[in-house]
Formats: structure tokens, sequence, C-alpha cells
């Protein structure tokens, strides 16, 4: 009796019959955007990055990292990782410590003088920019890379921006600062301290082809405040800016600081550093409404910083000052209660935002000025032909790794300007979801924390607070990463197909032998990181 051809084939016999005839999809490897890709206000490739670091290829892991953010081992220390918020791994156990990997990276960088490797040719097209902030100095990078000629115009003493004169040095040490910095000059670009722009439109008139400002934010704002005469009210802004000067302000040994952002904290912080034995942050809102990131509060309060919710300042007399009470109404506003209480304070520090000085585009044909900010088109151009701006002085959220961003997208909108061209952004593939990675491939490993300076230590120095991750604990980290939606030669399409299908190739990718494919799905269905679509077949 004959028996039915499917269970008489031999072991092997796959290959001796084109199966791909059974065929109604066809597995097609893809390429998705990672979310930390995705949530990255620089562009980095952070996948890609990881993915030599992890492989121990550390020079080539910086070099990739740089492509698009020339100051790792800066915003290893500053950045706020959005891309570890929105990082997959996060449902598994922990999120990726991509920070630290990138810190490590760029400290190694510094340690063993890895230097950008210069353009082969010059295009003769001169830049300026004005302002030596991470916005300034990160389109100042991109154009450099591009073969232009940069100069940067600073009116501060030393370049940084915000950088120098905003974050204190527990949180960025100035050695790493001038590092990064440095390596900008080797690159070629010029910058010109202490040297004032006055109108952006006269760069034309000295040869320059085109202009970036990135003038930042560096006015603290103002509130009427009543107080006595001899109160001694100071602005955050200029108390970071004199102690990073080297010229601390007095500020006596109880200091209330006004506001709940970043500079808040910093400043009150600072005033610990600088002798207050009390340093009382007075918000007017909740904790879960405070615009100051977590980790910031968590290291204030932490140092002893003590926080009074839902209290706004009335008034100041000398040695003293009155808060009220304040409730949230329905909308989620403060409203005032009736109710004051009085805190004994040497000084007064207001940390209520920053404004930008906007005296330099004042009577330039062009420029539009809207509450408070620059008007620019989706490619950071002014209404002005040939002036761009970017970072702080533009709409947008005010971090120094959008700026850089900002640096990256006005460098190619001008070199696409230059050359008579519109930049056109290139499309985003789409987003690697969670629902498409196969979790279980992945072994439990919770992220590595960066050890922190004693905060009973804290108080006495500026020296740095968070600390960075050794050799081992990096590569830890960097192997953490789940790949989402991006192959990285695991195999597993390789060792599941039962038609043997699938070809590996040398360079760890695959392909598949559409001849024996019968579309069976088994290979995108157990892909870990979701790189595998099934496609219907082509009629």
């Amino acid at each position: 009796m004959s028996k039915p051809f499917a269970i008489t084939l031999n072991i092997g016999s796959s290959l001796a019959n084109h199966t791909g005839s059974w065929r109604s999809e066809r597995p097609v490897y893809v390429n998705r955007m990672p979310p930390c890709n995705n949530a990255c206000p620089a562009g980095e490739d952070v996948q890609g990055w990881l993915y030599e670091g992890e492989s121990g290829n550390y020079e080539q892991a910086w070099r990739n990292l740089v492509r698009d953010n020339p100051f790792p081992a800066i915003m290893g220390r500053i950045c706020y990782h959005p891309c570890q918020t929105a990082c997959n791994r996060a449902e598994v156990d922990e999120a990726v410590g991509i920070n630290s990997v990138e810190r490590f990276l760029g400290d190694q960088a510094i340690a063993k003088n890895w230097q950008f490797n210069k353009p082969a040719t010059k295009t003769g097209r001169r830049i300026l920019v004005v302002g030596s902030g991470p916005s300034g100095l990160s389109a100042a990078y991109h154009l450099a890379m591009k073969g232009h000629e940069v100069v940067i115009r600073e009116s501060a003493a030393e370049p940084g921006g915000m950088m120098r004169y905003g974050i204190p040095a527990y949180r960025l040490p100035r050695e790493i600062l001038d590092a990064e910095i440095s390596r900008l000059i080797n690159l070629g670009i010029r910058i010109e301290c202490n040297t004032k722009v006055a109108n952006p439109a006269d760069a034309k008139n000295e040869g320059f082809d085109a202009v970036f400002l990135a003038i930042g934010a560096h006015l603290g704002k103002r509130a009427y405040i009543p107080a006595g005469d001899t109160v001694r009210i100071l602005d955050a802004v200029n108390v970071l800016h004199m102690t990073a000067d080297g010229e601390p302000p007095l500020l006596g040994r109880r200091v209330v600081v006004y506001g709940g952002g970043n500079t808040a904290l910093d400043a009150a912080r600072t005033a610990k550093r600088l002798g207050a034995y009390e340093a009382i942050v007075v918000y007017r809102r909740t904790q879960e409404k405070m615009p100051a990131h977590e980790s910031e509060l968590r290291e204030a309060l932490d140092e002893g910083i003590v926080m009074r919710w839902l209290s706004t300042i009335a008034w100041v007399n000398s040695g003293e000052v009155t808060i009220e009470k304040m409730k949230l109404d329905a909308d989620g506003k403060p409203q005032p209660t009736g109710e004051f209480e009085s805190l004994e304070a040497d000084s007064v520090i207001l940390a209520l935002g920053q404004e930008v000085d906007l005296s330099i585009v004042e009577g330039v044909e062009g420029i539009t000025v809207n509450d408070g900010v620059i008007e620019v088109n989706d490619l950071l151009m002014t209404g002005h032909d040939g002036i761009f701006a970017g970072g702080d002085a533009v709409p947008g959220e005010r971090t120094a790794t959008n700026a850089i961003g900002h640096g990256k997208q006005a460098a190619r909108a001008i070199n696409s300007w230059l050359e008579g061209q519109t930049f056109v952004h290139a499309d985003r593939p789409d987003l690697a979801t969670l629902d498409r990675l196969n979790t279980w491939y992945y072994s439990d490993a919770p992220k590595k924390v960066r050890p922190k300076l004693d905060a009973a230590r804290r108080a006495e120095t500026f020296a740095e607070v968070v600390q960075g991750l050794d050799e081992g604990t990096a590569l830890f980290e960097a192997r953490r990463c789940m790949s989402c939606g991006n192959c990285f030669g695991c195999d597993n399409c390789f060792g599941v197909c039962p038609d043997n299908a699938v070809i590996k190739l040398e360079n760890g990718k695959y392909e598949i032998n559409l001849d024996y494919c019968k579309g069976c799905g088994i290979c995108a269905n157990e892909c870990p990181c979701g790189a595998i679509d099934m496609v219907p077949e082509r009629s």
C-alpha cells in the first residue's frame, strides 16, 4: 500500500523539494526604530553604539555616538535620559542604563585622547555661531565636520554657556567640560570669548556666509515681592554664575530659594556648599507637579535640603521671610489660603525661570520675536535669510540635550541652504514596540547603579556627586540592550527553520532561500527582537 506523501519524506528532503511553492506570505528582515533612538533629542543611534559597546569595541562605539552628539562625557552626566524612559527593557526588569554607558565611553575618549577625524576637504564657506552653549557648540561641530570654517563668538570669559555658568561643578566637573570643548578646538573651530555680537546681519560684511544664533536664556525672571530696604534678594542664575567664576556671593547661614525647577535645587545645593546650614526651597505646588527632575530632587533631599510644598513668598523683611500656604483648585492651580508662616532667612534666591536677552535681534529685518523667543521655521531659519537660531532662544524644551539636537538640525539645514537646497528629513521607520518582542529570550538582569559620593561629605565640597561605571559594569549594562526591532545575529531564525531556508551570511546577517521557505512564520514568531515581518506573497 502506498503511503501519503507527507509521511514518506526522508530527513533532509525539504532541500530536495521546492516547498516555496506552498507559500502565501514570506519573511522579510526589517529595521525598526528603537524607542531609545526615537526618544533622544540629539538624534543618537543609541542602539547602534550600544551594540559596538557590548562587543568591547569602545572606540568604535564612541565614534558612532559622536556622529550625532560630540559631548558624551558631558551628556553622560547632565542629560535626563529620555531614552531610558522610553526603553522597552523597563517592562522586563529595568531600563538599560544608557546614560551610564554614554558617560563611560566619553570618559574613555578623554583618558585615551581620542580625537575627531577631520574632514578631507574644505568648502571655503564661513559660518558665524553666536554663543558657545550646547546648541552653538553642537552646530559648530557638525558644520566643521562638513568642511566649513566656523567661528564662535562668546560674550563670556570662557566657553560652555549654561553648562559652565549654570550647572554646578558637582554635576559637571569643569575638567570634563574643558576636555570635550578642546576637542572642538583641535578640529579647527575658533572660539572668540569676551566678544559680543551687536547685530548678526553685519556678519555678511565680515565674509560670513551664514549665522547661527545660540544665545541661550541667561536672564533670570523677576517677580514682585514686597521687601524691606535691607533685604538680600538674589537671582539664582547670578548666584550660579558667580560661583562658577570663583567669586561666590555671601548668602549667610539661612537661605530660602523660591522656585521648583532644577535651577532652584541647584541654587539650594550650592548654598549648602557655600556654608549655609539651612537651605529651604519654597514651591507653590505639590511634589508631583514640580518641574525639577526626580533624580535631582532625590539628591537634594539626601543633602538635607528642606522642601516647603504648597507655599509662596508673601513678603520679605530683614532676617525673615513670610510665606503663605497654598492649596490646589480643581484645575490644579495654586490658590491662597490666608494662612501665613515666618521663616528665618539671611538671603532669598529667586529661581523662577530664565529669559532670553533678545537685544541682539532688535531691529534686524525679518526676525520676529514672540512670547520671549525667536520665531523660526521647521529648519530653524529665522525670517532673515541666512540667519538661523536654536537652543533656548527658540520655542521648545529647554534642556542641554534638546539644544544639542537643535545644533545638529541647524547645521544640516545651513549646509543644505549653502548648497542651494532644502534639507529634507529622512522618513522614520516604524517604532519597535514591546508587543513585537519575545522577551522570554532575555534573562533578568537588573541595571547597574552608579555609585554616589556620601551625602554627609557633599556639603563640604563641589566634588562630583555621581560616579561612573567601571569597564565591567559598563559592559554588562550595554549587553542588557534587547536590540529592539533590529537583528543582532542571535541565530534563532537559522536554528528554528524547519525547511533549512535561512542562510547565515558571513557578516552576521541572514537571507531567506525562497525556493524552500514555505512561509510558516516560525522565524518571525521566534525572533527575540521583532526584526522579521511576514508580508503577503506577491501574486
